[in-house]
Order: C-alpha cells, then structure tokens, then sequence
C-alpha cells in the first residue's frame, strides 16, 4: 500500500509513524513545504487520555516524550489585580520543535520518507499514483480547497484578534490574565512547555485591537507593546515571536472527511479553539484512530468510513466546548463585575467540560471558598439556595420548565394534570410551571390545549394550586400564551405541527405568514383585534390570580402569537407595530402592561423569549439582550431564555446546556435575572450555571419526564437533606436508594488445587 500524507505537521508524521509500524510492507510519503527546524507556534499541551492512546500504540515515541514532558497541576486566574489559584488539572506540555524533532527521528527510523521544502503534487495527481492520501495540511488545506464540492467545509471566524508569543521563563501554572485598558479588555493565556519557556497568547476583540492600533503596528512593535500591557504577569521580561502575526481563529467543519482516496485529518477537517488546547491533542487522537481503522477493516474504503463514524462524535463534542470557551472569552467583558474568585471559577466552567462536581474533586478548598462567597451554607450545593422575586421565594433553584401536554378536553385541566403538576411538586423542585396555558379557545395549539378562558378552567386550576401549596414548600407558575399562526393543529404524537384534518379554526398573526408549506395561512391581526387580545390576557391573568398561582410567565418565544411580533421573519407590517425592534415589541409590551396592571402587586411575572431563532435574517443574540431589557423596564422579575422554533426553517446548534449563553449574556449585559433553559440534563450543570453567575434558575423539562422525583434524588446523590428539598413525610422511607441485592457475601480467599 502506498500512502501519501500531505502536511508535515504532528498529526500527519504521527499518522505516518504509526501506518508504516503497524505494516512495514507500506510505503509512506510525506511532504512538507516548510524546513523541519521550521514550526508556528511554541508549546503544545496534550492531556493523559491522548498520552495514554500513544503509550499504548508506539511506546518508542511515548517514552520520547515523556522524558521531554512539564507537568503541573494549578491555574493561576488573575483579575483586578487578585490572583486566585485552583489545583489538581493535571497538564503536560513540551515545545512543538521539538515534538516534530521526536516524531521525524520516529519517521526515519521506520523508513518513512520525509520530504521537506517540497510542496506535495497536486491531489488529482497524488489519487492516481497512491493508494491513500491523508490530508494533514492544517486550517487552510489546499488538498480539502481542491475538493470543496466533496468535503462542503464551513469555516466560520470569530470575533477576537490573538498573536502567539513566547517569554524565556516557565509559569509555574496554566496563567489566565485580564488587562482592562482605556482601549478595552485584553486577555493573556500563558503556560510552561519546558523549564526555561513558556507559550504566551494575547487576545482581545477585533474593535479593542482596532482601537488600542495594533492594526497599524509592525511586528517588533506588536511584541513590545504586549510584553508591556501584561509586564505584571511576565515579572518585566520581554516576549519574543517566530514570525507571529495577528490572526483571527476561524472554526473548521466539514460535511465529510473523506472523498475516494483522500481523507481529512488535524485542522483540515476540524478546528477547536486554543483556549481548551485541543488542536494537536484532536489531530494525534485523529492519527491513533486513522491507523487503527485501516488495521482493522478489510478495505481501505471502509476504513475511511469507519475512522470518520469514530472520531466525528468526538471531534464535534470537543468543538461545542471549544465553541462555549471562546464565546466566552469574546464576552469577557460581562464577567468582570464579578468578584475574582467568583470569576475564577466562571473561567474555570466556561467550556462545561470543568463541572461544579469535577472542581470539588480537583481542589475542593477552592470550590468551598467560591460557595462560601456566593452564599452557600456549609453542606449546601448552590441548586439548594433560595431565590426571591417580589413576594416569593423559592426554596431552591430548580424549575419545572413548561411542558405542553395536550390532555386536556376544552381546555380544561383535568385529573392528568393534577398528577403530572403535583407529582413534580412533590418532587422537590422550587418552582412547577404548568403548559402554556391559553386565553381563546382560538389560541389553542391543539384541541388538547388547556385555557384560562372561563371560570370553570380557574375553578380546576385552583384544584391542581391546592395541592401544590400544600406540599413542602413548592411553588406554582402559570404561562399565559397564544398559538398564534402556529395554532389548530394535531397534537404532538400524531403529528407535531401538522394542521387538523378537520375541525380547524382560524389563525390570526402578526402577518399572514404560515408557519411551513401545507399549513394554514393566518389572518393579519388588525388594531380592533389588537384590544381585544390584550383583554383575552388581561382577563385571563385575572383569573390566573384567583386561581391561585403564584407566579405568571408571559409566552413570548418559539413562533406563537407574541413570539410572531417580534421576530423580523414572522413580523411584516408596515404599521406601528412592525419594522424597527421598538415597534414589533410595541404589541408584546402592551399585552405585558395589560397583564401586569391585573396581576397581584407582590406576585412576580417573567418572560419566556427566543433569544435567537437559528435562522438568517431573525432576531439576534443582540436583539435578545434589547428585549429583555424592555421587559425588564416594564416590570419583568426575571427573562425565561429559550431559543428558536419561530419558523420552520431553522438550523440551530444543538448540545448540552446550548442555550445558556444567551441566558448569561442576558444577565450579565441587560443586568436582570434570568431562567436558563435548553438540555441541562444534571444536576452537576445547575449547580455550575448557577454558580458562575450564568443564570439564576434552571428550569429542567425532559428530566422531570424520566423522573418527577429529579430534585430529590439530586438532593439524595449530593448528600443534602436541608429544608430546601424535604422529602414529603409519607415518601421519607424512600429518600435512599433500595438495595438490589446481597453485597455482604465472603470473598473467596484460597483457591485449592484438585
């Protein structure tokens, strides 16, 4: 077998090394246009788990390594001149110079032929002569470019300028610093790869580079002025480049990795953020399971398959937390209010692979003092601390999210709802919500759809309230909305957004728009129907406050009625209340007012948004934090943050706890409370949300399915058994697992010889 690997970078020679000492017989080729003493940037972190997969394939270049490595465990994180250290992260780096030297002298060891100074032959022609071509030729991959149809790669930039630098010392720990200057926040990333050198990597956002004239500085001048801005950190030494330039990191993502012979591997197929140190570590995992593919199948065709069905569920986990980490460091600026060792563990947590549960066992004084500082008693977990809006408080931060259940007969909430709604107050959570919960027959979703339309509906919700109220210290939530142009359709199991095959009413919107092809057609809402809307609210919160409820959520996201005012793609009137931001939030304020002029004084009223509806041309994350702050102006106690649903069409990111930066952004920018929403599956991820001050609530929803009881077995798991998750008295037995079966039996301690 003839293999060509084009890009002499440590996934590609590692790649090499590896195929040619699984099969001697093969003849490995690799080009690299640059000289091998020639390398961008300086150190390279690479993680035990990578360390291990090397041991275990070529213990030649492990121990190599090895002997090269710096370890050390701490994180150094300064802020506003206070620097707070978290241990037991565990790191080993070495410089990048000399990984490529262990991994040419591996190279021709083996017999593989390294060719430097040599651009490879055009890939067309390399297909026809080889019997594979890996592609390793990082983020600006000629091999992919020439078959961009095949491959349908996505490069995304981003919003920060970053320059990588290295200083003569060693950190002693993984070094977070920020620079508030008159131009801006500034961010030093900084960490040891051998015992007289460490990498350093400034970054700032394209308008503070901009501003601060970096754009206009010459290289030396650029190198100067850093050293300078963080002379603290650097104790006056200088930095020092290799032919470093300003760039802007750009996200790789790829539609498919291989095409025929040619297969993608490193940065050619994917990019993470450098934040997370993922780059070198991605492309030697890539080389192990490459290798290993065309080992274990029977053709090299599927073998190429199976290396992508491997790594792609890998590669796109790490890219979601290398997406989080720089998003995060883009909005730095929101965070720095927060005292330094709240701070801390915010940067810490900022790509959700650190949890609140991880950090206790890596430094567990640490993570105590963030509690103490936050305000968390001894044994409590921050998911176990009140929170007050008006005249409520909440035993704890856990929040049954709205979930329609389409099982109610004229809108009327029956004994189903009474089980589902009391069944999760009975099971610890602070806060239940009930379904969006409509105030016109017309503005069901459904025919199984619940109202506040008349008194017989509030007459059974007060029968579902009572029994809320009398479990242990749960509270109830009622979310008013309309269907909007999203209305009269089946219900979810028989066919989610499907129009009624019979039986419809008719929809009225903002625009007559249909939600997708085959739906049907609303009617523009005009300004008489306006004022009636605004009663059929405001009537039906009167009658949400005599029912009982303690708090009330107006329903203005995921494309129902009030949604469908302020999104620009569902919002097409040329009247006051469509155009401008301002005027399509003109009618949601309105029907907010109406209800809050009837909603008891001292009861709180949130707001559920889509802060982004995943589709071009719709509302922003921009847009969003506007909104909120127009709630929150009006009276809003806190912005529910959702996303998306608002058309059809929509392409959002998918991924644990994916939309809580929107959430945090929310809060930190527009400064009100919020709920954060959106796969928060553990109770190790409220307890990290709300402890770096990314939200104040989460309200869970597919959890509370699999388990009403969640909010107490995670009192349960975490050992916490305060006031602010008490077992009903009749359930007390059951507050520890049962046991399945015997563990106590005698451990077999001869073995006798017949």
């Amino acid at each position: 077998m003839r293999v060509a690997v084009v890009g002499g970078g440590p996934g590609g020679l590692y790649a090499a090394a590896l195929l040619k000492r699984l099969d001697p017989t093969r003849e490995i080729t690799v080009w690299e246009r640059n000289a091998p003493e020639n390398t961008f940037g300086f150190g390279v972190v690479l993680s035990d788990e990578t360390l291990g997969g090397i041991e275990h394939a070529d213990p030649v270049v492990y121990e190599a390594l090895r002997r090269e490595f710096v370890r050390w465990d701490d994180i150094d994180i300064v802020h506003r001149g206070v620097r707070h250290t978290s241990g037991g992260h565990g790191f080993a780096a070495l410089g990048r110079r000399r990984l490529l030297e262990i991994l040419h002298e591996r190279c021709r060891s083996l017999g593989v032929d390294l060719r430097f100074r040599t651009e490879a032959p055009h890939p067309a022609r390399l297909t026809q002569e080889y019997d594979l071509v890996v592609a390793a030729d990082g983020v600006h991959s000629a091999t992919r470019a020439a078959y961009a149809d095949a491959f349908r790669p996505v490069l995304t930039p981003h919003r920060c300028r970053y320059i990588w630098l290295a200083a003569d010392f060693a950190f002693d720990a993984f070094r977070f610093e920020i620079a508030e200057t008159e131009h801006g926040v500034m961010q030093l990333h900084g960490y040891p790869y051998a015992a007289d050198a460490s990498t350093v990597i400034v970054e700032m956002r394209e308008e503070v580079w901009r501003a601060a004239g970096f754009d206009e500085s010459d290289p030396r001048e650029s190198v100067e002025r850093c050293a300078k801005i963080f002379a603290d950190a650097l104790g006056g030494r200088p930095l020092k480049s290799n032919n470093s330039t300003w760039t802007t990191f750009r996200t790789v993502v790829n539609a498919r990795w291989s095409h025929g012979k040619v297969v993608l591997l490193g940065d050619a197929a994917h990019t993470a953020h450098f934040s997370i140190g993922s780059g070198t570590k991605l492309a030697v995992e890539d080389a192990l399971a490459l290798a290993a593919c065309l080992t274990e199948q029977p053709t090299p065709e599927q073998a190429l398959h199976a290396y992508e069905e491997e790594r792609r569920p890998v590669v796109a986990s790490t890219q979601r937390a290398a997406r989080a980490s720089l998003e995060w460091f883009e909005n730095l600026g929101l965070h720095l209010h927060q005292p330094p060792r709240r701070f801390a563990f915010n940067l810490l947590t900022r790509s959700r692979r650190v949890t609140h549960d991880n950090l206790r066992l890596r430094d567990a004084h640490f993570t105590e003092a963030v509690e103490r500082e936050f305000g968390c008693p001894p044994g409590t977990p921050p998911m176990f601390t009140p929170f007050r809006m008006r005249g409520l408080t909440l035993r704890n931060r856990v929040v049954v999210s709205p979930m329609d259940m389409y099982s109610a007969t004229d809108g009327l909430p029956g004994d189903f709802h009474l089980v589902h709604l009391g069944a999760r107050a009975l099971g610890g959570a602070g806060l239940v919500m009930t379904e969006m919960v409509c105030v016109s027959p017309e503005g069901r979703i459904t025919p199984g759809c619940t109202g506040l339309y008349t008194a017989g509906q509030a007459d059974a919700w007060r029968r579902i309230t009572d029994f809320v109220h009398a479990a242990p210290g749960a509270a109830i939530g009622v979310q008013l909305g309309h269907s909007g142009r999203k209305g009269s359709t089946k219900l979810m199991w028989e066919g989610m957004d499907e129009p009624l095959p019979d039986g419809n009413w008719p929809l009225v919107a903002a625009s007559p728009l249909p939600y997708k092809p085959g739906s049907q057609t609303p009617r523009e809402l005009s300004r008489a129907q306006l004022t009636d809307l605004r009663e059929q609210f405001a009537a039906a919160a009167w009658r949400a406050a005599r029912a009982g409820f303690d708090l009330l959520e107006l329903h203005c996201a995921h494309g129902y009625l009030l949604s469908g005012f302020l999104s620009p793609l569902t919002n097409r009137r040329t009247d006051a209340y469509g155009g401008s931001l301002a005027k399509r939030l003109r009618f949601p304020l309105e029907v907010f007012d109406a209800v809050r002029g009837v909603w008891p004084a001292e009861r709180p009223m949130t707001v559920r948004i889509s802060a982004t509806d995943w589709a071009e041309g719709g509302t922003s994350a921009d847009d969003a934090v506007e909104i909120a702050r127009a709630f929150a102006a009006h009276g809003a106690d806190a912005i529910d943050v959702s996303t998306g649903q608002v058309v059809a069409d929509e392409t959002p990111e998918f991924g644990r706890s994916y939309q809580t930066p929107f959430a945090d952004r929310i809060r930190n920018e527009a400064r009100v409370p919020v709920i954060a929403v959106g796969a928060i599956s553990s109770w190790d991820d409220v307890n990290s949300l709300i402890l770096a001050g990314r939200t104040d609530l989460c309200a869970l929803a597919r959890p509370h399915l699999y388990d009403p009881n969640w909010t107490l077995h995670a009192a349960a798991e975490q050992g916490y058994t305060g006031a602010a998750a008490a077992w009903p008295a009749p359930y007390r037995a059951g507050s520890r697992p049962p046991r399945t079966g015997r563990t106590d039996a005698p451990k077999p301690r001869l073995t006798l010889m017949s």
